[in-house]
């Protein structure tokens, strides 16, 4: 407990990358070859993330200790039909592992998706139960508290068949990044880990893929790394996604898989 509370103390500080590292919770690189595609993209490593860490410097200070050219793929809002199915295609085709912050309502209208998505090696992670109009920040403290865990269990009843009475995968983001002091410190109570994003792809607005495509491959190759966020729910963006890897590969851009800290040690559930 001592090794993860200063690990987390260090993820919230500037001088996060260094002392993680130190602290052994970077593993070393995943380096399994991709069945059937020998120039796959693949997941480079393993990166185990402390209880209660925030990052992603859209909304903290600070963000995962990855090295140049390394990024983490995010998606939110799913599971949906048709375009969650074919951006696990796309990642499985490459060999690449991504997290899918769920939200409730769609995971459990959906969980075939869901428990695909888990079973494929993905990480689990959460999104609220309804995605408020009014975002989670607009709620009664109460009624936001009510929110983020309806979604947790409908998430982990998707994927796992059972409720425990704290998450599996303890990672949760904001819906609209939309976060209070108040939140924050429950979450962090609760050892879940907050995550914003590095960049994202803005698909949230129209556009053709090819557009997204070139807006996200322009705002990586100006920022190096980082965490990127996507929505597997937008039509853009699952037809744009094959050839988005397809162009990390060929610039040199590793994925690191995101999981929390000692995951890797544990048998599955």
């Amino acid at each position: 407990m001592i090794l993860f509370a200063r690990a987390l103390a260090a993820l919230r500080a500037p001088a996060s990358v260094t002392i993680l590292a130190l602290l052994g919770l970077v593993p070393p690189a995943d380096a399994a070859p991709c069945p059937g595609q020998s120039d796959a993209l693949g997941t480079a490593r393993v990166m185990e993330v402390p209880p209660g860490a925030r990052v992603g410097t859209k909304s903290f200070p600070q963000t995962l200790p990855l090295a140049d050219r390394e990024v983490v793929l995010t998606f939110d809002d799913g599971p949906w039909p048709t375009t969650t199915a074919a951006i696990l295609d796309a990642l499985k085709a490459e060999c690449v592992r991504a997290t899918f912050f769920l939200i409730g309502e769609n995971a459990r209208i959906r969980p075939e998706l869901v428990r695909r998505a888990r079973a494929e090696g993905h990480t689990i992670a959460h999104h609220s139960m309804t995605h408020p109009e009014a975002t989670l920040a607009g709620l009664p403290f109460p009624a936001a508290v009510a929110e983020i865990e309806r979604g947790i269990a409908a998430d982990d009843f998707a994927a796992y068949g059972t409720v425990a009475g704290a998450p599996r995968i303890p990672f949760f983001r904001f819906p609209g990044f939309a976060a209070t002091p108040a939140l924050l410190d429950y979450l962090s109570q609760r050892g879940i880990s907050v995550f914003g994003a590095d960049l994202w792809a803005s698909d949230w607005n129209k556009m053709t893929p090819e557009q997204e495509l070139d807006l996200v491959l322009r705002r990586l190759d100006a920022a190096g790394r980082g965490i990127i966020l996507f929505h597997d729910t937008k039509s853009q963006t699952a037809a744009m996604i094959p050839a988005f890897l397809r162009a990390l590969a060929e610039r040199g851009y590793h994925t690191v898989h995101i999981v929390p800290a000692s995951a890797t040690a544990r048998p599955p559930n």
